[in-house]
């Protein structure tokens, strides 16, 4: 008897639906539903999560109104149009692709999306489920943080590290080069106007430019390469390899993924670009000549118009 009561009790949660809500709720991933207008009517406990956006914020809004706005490699706004969500609501296809989408505090971040029709019993569409899987930290990444802290390497406000571990990492990079002939490049940035955002919206939305740009690099650069604050609005990037079309395709990624992000201030949307250099290791070359000519590289892209990317080798 109590075995039939607790089946009539497990029936009776799945029919309600809270069992697949929990269900959902309890994946890393993220997963929204949204209606055929594509509104959104379910937003689980991963989407907060990888998005910062809250259910509260998000229920009832049309996903076409740029929430999650992604761009695809190409810088494209998917919103508008190559949307996989709305592409399989339309042919019942479904549908998986590597995204950035637009997270709450402005940065870009790498995630593979999914995207399948929801239909009743006859066969008509009446809605639409996206899973997407964040493609940039695991665990590994926190645990290094708390090593990083605790040998005064980490940069408190980008949450990246700081110039003495790009220094650091530079030695050991020269070290490798000599004795296994492995070359590396690297990559310098500055943030365009940085003094007109502190001086018109306060230092407060200057350090969220910082983060911004921060966490789109962290976040979208290869686990093998090192992202690091060099000083001020400057960032260091040492990156593995020295192909010129791997490295500008780097640096012309993270151009573009930083200039379609956003903060949101007190309702402006502010847009932030950058300017790069960029160049590989030589022979002969020691960190000081290297980051001078980068550094050189990074002004032309200054003088040149800002948001560029300037390659020598």
């Amino acid at each position: 008897m109590g075995t039939a009561v607790s089946d009539d009790l497990i029936n009776e949660h799945i029919a309600s639906g809270d069992f697949f809500k929990q269900i959902i709720n309890g994946l890393d991933d993220g997963v929204y539903i949204v209606d055929p207008e594509r509104r959104i009517t379910f937003w689980s406990h991963g989407a907060h999560r990888i998005t910062g956006y809250t259910p509260d914020e998000v229920l009832g809004q049309s996903c076409a109104d740029g929430i999650l706005v992604h761009v695809d490699e190409g810088g494209n706004y998917l919103c508008k149009e190559g949307c996989p969500l709305a592409a399989t609501m339309q042919d019942c296809q479904h549908r998986s692709c590597n995204v950035f989408l637009h997270h709450k505090d402005g940065h870009r971040v790498p995630v593979r999306v999914s995207a399948s029709v929801i239909q009743d019993r006859f066969g008509r569409t009446i809605g639409c489920v996206e899973s997407f899987q964040d493609q940039s930290g695991t665990q590994a990444d926190v645990e290094r943080i708390k090593e990083l802290e605790e040998m005064a390497f980490f940069d408190a406000l980008t949450g990246i590290v700081n110039r003495r571990y790009v220094e650091s990492t530079f030695a050991s990079r020269f070290a490798e080069m000599d004795r296994l002939d492995r070359p590396f490049s690297v990559i310098m940035l500055d943030v365009d106007h940085f003094k007109k955002f502190n001086d018109t919206y306060g230092h407060e939305t200057g350090d969220r430019v910082l983060q911004l740009v921060a966490r789109t690099l962290s976040c979208n650069c290869r686990p093998y390469d090192t992202v690091g604050r060099w000083g001020g609005e400057e960032f260091m990037i040492v990156a593995t390899g020295t192909d010129q079309e791997t490295i500008t395709g780097l640096a012309e990624r993270l151009r573009m993924l930083v200039e379609t992000s956003s903060l949101d201030v007190d309702g402006e949307n502010l847009h932030v670009t950058i300017s790069l250099g960029v160049t590989p290791v030589r022979p002969g070359d020691d960190m000081k000549s290297l980051t001078n000519r980068v550094d050189d590289l990074l002004y032309q892209s200054k003088e040149q118009g800002r948001n560029r990317v300037t390659y020598c080798a």
